[in-house]
C-alpha cells in the first residue's frame, strides 16, 4: 500500500471516494464526499474552531483508492471529520475484507508523519463495524492502549409492506394512539396535509420555516447558532441537488406544524433533525407528521426508518429497536 496524506480537504477525490464508500460495510450519507466537505467549511456549524486542520489519510494500490481515514487534528486529538455533534455515523472508510490491512499499516504511518497528537478518539461508529477489531488488534500490536465505549443508543424501524402490518407489530397502546391521533387530523374542522418540499427554489425559505419550529424548543434555540443554520441550509442544498433530500411538513389550517429534515437514502429515510409548534398540540402535530411519513415509506417500498442517535421516547413508541453507536480511543505509548 502506498499511503498518502492531505492537509486540506481533497475536493477532486470526490468520484474515488463515493465509490469506495459504496463497498464498505457501512455506507452512510455522512462519510459522503460532499457531505464532509460542507461539514468542514462551516466546522461543524462552528462546533469546531478554524484552529483544526484536516489529515485525511488515504491509502492506494495499483493506483487504486482502498481506504481512507477522514481525520483532522484539534490540540492533540485526532477525529473522524463530521465529529461529534451533527454526524450520527462515522467511520473509517476500506471494505470489510481491507480494513485490517489498512489500519495495521494507517497507525505506524501516523504515528511518523502527523506532529502533534497523543488520542485517535472515533466518535459515532456503529457498533459492527470492521474497524473496531482492526484498530484494537493494531493498537495491541503497537503496545498502545485502546478503549471502547458504548457512546449512544440509535433506533431504527424496519418497515414491513403495508401500514397495517406496521401497527400490528408495534405496542397495542401505542397502536391505539397512533390511529386516534390519525383520525383526529383526518377529522379536523380546518385542513391537515402533509407534504415533501420538490422545488428547490423555494428550498431557503422552508428552511427558514424548519428553523422557526425547531426553535419552539428550548434547547434547540442554543443550537441553532448563524453558524449552526449555515451548516443545515448547506447540507440541504446538497442533499437536495444529489437528490437524496426529504425534507417534510405537516400543515394545519395552512400553517407549518411540523417538519422533518431527512435523507432519502439507500432506500432507507434517515431522520436528522425535527421542528414542532406549540400551537397545535391539540393536533398531536408531531406524532402526526411522523406516522405520515411512516406510511409514505411504506407505501414507497423504503425499508427502514433511521431514528438515528438518541433515547427520546417517541422513537420506541413507533417501534423503534436499539442498536448502537460506539466511542473507540486508541492512546498512543
Amino acid at each position: 500500500m502506498q499511503l498518502r496524506i492531505y492537509n486540506e480537504f481533497p475536493h477532486d477525490l470526490e468520484k474515488e471516494w463515493n465509490d469506495l464508500l459504496g463497498r464498505t460495510a457501512h455506507h452512510v450519507p455522512f462519510l459522503r464526499h460532499e457531505y464532509l466537505k460542507t461539514w468542514w467549511q462551516t466546522r461543524g456549524g462552528g462546533e469546531w474552531s478554524n484552529g483544526s486542520q484536516v489529515k485525511i489519510i488515504s491509502t492506494w494500490q495499483d493506483e487504486q483508492l482502498m481506504g481512507i481515514a477522514p481525520l483532522f487534528i484539534n490540540e492533540e486529538r485526532l477525529l473522524l471529520l463530521g465529529s461529534i455533534e451533527v454526524s450520527d455515523y462515522l467511520d473509517l472508510i476500506a471494505r470489510p475484507e481491507d480494513m485490517p490491512a489498512f489500519v495495521d499499516a494507517l497507525l505506524p504511518y501516523m504515528a511518523e508523519n502527523v506532529d502533534g497528537w497523543k488520542t485517535l478518539d472515533l466518535y459515532n461508529v456503529l457498533q459492527d463495524s470492521p474497524s473496531l477489531p482492526a484498530l484494537e488488534s493494531t493498537a495491541k500490536k503497537l503496545g498502545w492502549s485502546y478503549e471502547l465505549e458504548n457512546y449512544q443508543p440509535s433506533p431504527h424501524i424496519p418497515l414491513p409492506d403495508g401500514w397495517e402490518t406496521y401497527l400490528a407489530g408495534i405496542d397495542k397502546k401505542q397502536r391505539h394512539e397512533i390511529r386516534r391521533k390519525l383520525r383526529r387530523a383526518e377529522n379536523a374542522e380546518v385542513p391537515v396535509d402533509w407534504y415533501i418540499v420538490n422545488d428547490g427554489s423555494t428550498l431557503d425559505a422552508e428552511m427558514d420555516d424548519l428553523f422557526a419550529l425547531m426553535r419552539y424548543d428550548e434547547q434547540k434555540v442554543a443550537f441553532l447558532t448563524s453558524e449552526m443554520q449555515d451548516f443545515m441550509r448547506q447540507t440541504a442544498q446538497c442533499a437536495f441537488e444529489a437528490g437524496c433530500l426529504q425534507l417534510s411538513f405537516l400543515t394545519i389550517g395552512g400553517k407549518k406544524a411540523a417538519g422533518y429534515f431527512a435523507f432519502d437514502y439507500l432506500n432507507r429515510i434517515w431522520l436528522y433533525n425535527s421542528g414542532m409548534s406549540l400551537d397545535f398540540r391539540e393536533y398531536s402535530a408531531g406524532w402526526v407528521a411522523l406516522a405520515k411519513l411512516i406510511q409514505w415509506c411504506i407505501a414507497n417500498g423504503r425499508t427502514e426508518l433511521d431514528f438515528m442517535r438518541g433515547d427520546e421516547n417517541y422513537k420506541y413508541r413507533f417501534g423503534g429497536i436499539n442498536r448502537h453507536v460506539m466511542w473507540a480511543r486508541v492512546i498512543r505509548s
